[in-house]
């Protein structure tokens, strides 16, 4: 009888708690729908969007209708009501609830530390922690929330999918993406958006991009200048400086396009609208055998990638320009993304423009005057716009096709009247126009699971036309330079196993270039082309597991025209000592073959001066580089310190395309230059701010054997560079930004005390001293910027921005040189080109 009792007891817990699990059931709200609807009936109204995917505990069968509603709206995220006894409505709550999940990595399933968690269309986000955790509090149930990772394919969920619901976090599996790319070291570098990598580049992120001093955008090529060994000694992105070079040594490739063209407003605005080039990869040493050319750096910008499910964009103005993006899904496997911009400077000047127009025209024929030519007998248009397209077509999962067009465009017209003797009034109008178009495709394979391969091709073509009325002379000067490129490359990543891979590949370019000078009277005329075919095969391994990462590479350059072989070394190695100590040794080969001549004696309008020109082995060589750099990080508690040190030497240099403003600027020589150095960078993150301090200590000389003397400063020897910074989200939507920059003076040449001119000829020219012995002041500049986000509606995002450049208004010397005067030619002028004095500008954008 009591084992009967017992037995009894146990089937009555049983029942209960098998009871207990019926009514917890899970079921679908549109399931419930359907059955009330048949249950009670009732009829509901509701946009299937807004219940699909929305799962409860299955009611009891013994509730009422109302009971049920009841429950129904204390346990979801919808509102039901009763429209009258029969007809009931179904919409979704703007509520605020927490999300939070955990992102792992679909390859090894382990968590992945720094993905980028954010709410699209706004500036609201954070980054996984080491257990690839993230929290969101204050989030409406309609937003969307985008997950991305650099090396995996971006993920989206609505807020309702990340919900906590009873203390359980949502599992994010990311995939790799097709083009695997360097682990993420550190995911927040100086500022949000900026991240470095394994391998020592750095990626900008403009999506994400936070506010740098004085900017009122992610400008790239200004935005770069905040890393140590970067800089532009006369404030211009058409002359960046890595580690000592020039700035036709840089590589800068636009969605696999070479472009030749860097800056809107002849240098003082990067002409790469940064609202559709979704990253910027800078490296300066150990780079990737698959890149040559730019001996000094490569600049690696590359658009967004990804098919959207959804119609988006923006458009925004500043005081110079205005633009707009739209990334435009067709269907799920095509797309188009565009973009435009223009200034509005030749119907509007603002403050902006006028100390952008005084700093770029200083010193040219549009800002000095002629005898008999007065300021109300000169006027000038000057405009620039740049546009790019992208057209996406995902063929398959496993294959893609990609194709892109980007066109920069600069223009100026000069006019100038005056009275001729018979006291009619003439005009004659001069002309400068630069322009690049490029134009590019690749198709993306993955074969299997370890071998991918990518085939791209591009076209670029580069021209600089001038037309230059001389009024005194009556003399035409015409000039152009024009730069043809095509390009095929293969890339073949192959997976050896999870530590090892493997890229091999080939390359073939032909570059031509036209170099023409005419002048009307008297008459003269210089025509110059050339051709250059390369063909280049590379291969480099890579090894990479939790303390070690090593890449090694070799390059084969093969010029047809010359039959020259040149081999390309390269060597990246990142090895941990510790959890938060590491050492790093990097070193590269690299050749060039284009080079830029400037030409003082023609010099468009006095406003560019540089023309591309084309080795020919003879007294212009293939320019080699060699480089090696050696350094230590130190990364705990968000605290970074980075110090490299760095030698480079870079041969096949010639005296014309250095800029020389002393008795060398027209002397052919060959030579070379050695740069060395030490930079160290100190920064400290956290959720709301962001401080940092770089210094770069540097000695640049070169090397002339058929000048004398024949080792002097570089004419970019800056021996000290410090940039201080801090960057504060005062409010969730509210950001400021504040920071200088100091550096040593540029070296000049000055003419001879007491003997400053000397007669050659029937010319007198300036007498000049040793080369390069003296130093302009010291370059001082203290920047500041403020962004405010809001939303203007549930779907735009508006950004408003302040930038203040120079708001000490300090006067700086960027450059100085000497010209005979012709009161006096025993004696010479000073000339000082100075820097962009206290420059406002205020931006404001809408996203959707």
């Amino acid at each position: 009888m009591l084992k009967t009792k017992y037995l009894f007891i146990v089937f009555l817990c049983f029942s209960i708690f098998s009871f207990g699990l019926q009514s917890q059931e899970k079921l679908s709200i549109l399931a419930l729908i359907k059955q009330l609807e048949t249950q009670f009936d009732v009829k509901f109204s509701y946009t299937e969007n807004d219940v699909k995917n929305v799962f409860i505990n299955k009611p009891l069968v013994t509730d009422t209708i109302e009971e049920i509603i009841s429950s129904l709206n204390a346990s979801t995220l919808l509102n039901f009501k009763f429209l009258d006894d029969r007809y009931i409505t179904v919409s979704t709550l703007n509520k605020r609830i927490k999300i939070c999940g955990t992102v792992t990595s679909k390859l090894n399933n382990k968590p992945l530390l720094g993905a980028s968690v954010y709410v699209k269309n706004t500036s609201k986000g954070v980054i996984t922690n080491i257990d690839g955790v993230f929290n969101f509090s204050n989030i409406t149930v309609d937003e969307t929330i985008i997950i991305s990772f650099i090396g995996y394919k971006t993920a989206s969920f609505s807020a309702k999918e990340l919900m906590l619901i009873d203390g359980h976090c949502k599992t994010i599996v990311l995939e790799e993406d097709i083009e695997e790319l360097n682990q993420v070291l550190i995911s927040k570098f100086l500022i949000t958006g900026l991240q470095k990598r394994t391998d020592g580049s750095t990626v900008l992120n403009t999506k994400k991009f936070g506010t740098l001093p004085g900017l009122t955008e992610p400008d790239i090529l200004q935005s770069i200048q905040a890393f140590p060994g970067i800089e532009s000694v006369n404030e211009s992105v058409a002359n960046i400086n890595v580690r000592g070079g020039t700035n036709d040594e840089n590589l800068m490739i636009w969605d696999g396009i070479k472009m030749y063209h860097s800056g809107h407003f002849f240098g003082l605005i990067s002409a790469y609208n940064p609202h559709l080039t979704n990253k910027v990869v800078v490296i300066k040493n150990g780079t990737s055998s698959e890149f040559s050319d730019g001996v000094s750096s490569t600049i690696n910008m590359s658009t967004k990638d990804v098919i959207g499910n959804d119609f988006s964009g923006g458009f925004g103005a500043n005081l110079i320009h205005a633009d707009a993006y739209f990334e435009i899904p067709i269907s799920k496997k095509l797309a188009l993304h565009v973009s435009g911009r223009r200034s509005f400077t030749d119907v509007f000047n603002s403050p902006t423009y006028d100390n952008y127009f005084e700093r770029s025209f200083q010193d040219s024929e549009l800002t000095t005057n002629s005898d008999n030519i007065t300021d109300g007998n000169r006027s000038s248009d000057f405009f620039f716009y740049d546009y790019t397209a992208k057209l996406l077509f995902d063929i398959t999962d496993k294959h893609k096709f990609r194709a892109n067009v980007i066109g920069i465009n600069n223009n100026l017209d000069y006019t100038e009247s005056y009275q001729n003797s018979d006291g009619i009034t003439e005009s004659k109008t001069s002309n400068l126009k630069q322009e690049n178009l490029g134009l590019g495709g690749r198709w993306d394979a993955v074969w299997n699971t370890k071998l991918t391969t990518r085939l791209s091709a591009f076209y670029s073509k580069y021209n600089v036309d001038a037309t230059n009325y001389r009024i005194e002379t009556d003399q035409r000067l015409t000039q152009a330079n024009e730069v043809l490129e095509t390009g095929v490359k293969l890339n073949t990543y192959y997976k050896i196993n999870n530590v090892f891979k493997l890229l091999s590949g080939y390359q073939f370019s032909e570059i031509g270039i036209l170099y023409e000078t005419t002048v009307s009277a008297p008459s003269y005329d210089r025509v110059k082309k050339d051709v250059l075919l390369n063909h280049a095969l590379f291969s480099e391994i890579e090894y990479r597991n939790n303390t070690t990462y090593l890449r090694l590479g070799v390059r084969g350059n093969y010029f047809q025209k010359f039959n020259k072989l040149i081999l390309e070394p390269r060597l990246n190695l990142r090895q941990k000592l510790s959890r938060h100590f590491a050492i790093k040794l990097q070193g590269e080969f690299k050749n060039q073959s284009a080079n830029q001549k400037i030409d003082f004696q023609d010099d468009f309008l006095g406003v560019e001066n540089r023309r591309w020109i084309l080795a020919n082995e003879k007294e212009i060589k293939i320019s080699e580089s060699k480089q090696a750099s050696f350094g230590f990080e130190f990364n705990q508690n968000n605290w970074l310190l980075d110090v490299e040190g760095f030698y480079k030497l870079v041969d096949g240099i010639t005296a014309s395309n250095q800029g020389f403003y002393n008795n060398f600027q027209y002397v052919n020589a060959e030579g070379r230059y050695n740069s060395r150095g030490v930079e160290f960078l100190l920064n400290k993150t956290a959720d709301t701010y962001s401080t940092w301090l770089s210094y770069t200590y540097s000695i640049n000389d070169y090397e002339f054997a058929s000048i004398t003397p024949s080792v002097f400063p570089n004419n970019v020897d800056i021996r000290h560079s410090v940039s201080l910074a801090f960057n504060y989200n005062v409010l969730e939507s509210l950001e400021a930004s504040i920071g200088g920059i100091w550096r040593s003076g540029q070296p000049f040449t000055k003419p001879i005390d007491g003997n400053e001119t000397v007669q050659d000829g029937n010319n007198t020219r300036i007498n000049y001293d040793a080369p390069n012995n003296e130093n302009i002041d010291d370059f001082m500049r203290l920047d500041a910027s403020i962004a405010y986000d809001f939303k203007f509606s549930e779907t735009v995002l508006g950004v408003f921005r302040v930038g203040v450049l120079n708001i000490l208004d300090r006067e700086n010397t960027i450059n100085r040189y000497y010209e005979v005067n012709p009161e006096d030619t025993s004696k010479a002028i000073q000339i000082n080109n100075k820097s962009l004095g206290l420059t406002p500008n205020i931006s404001f954008r809408l996203n959707f």
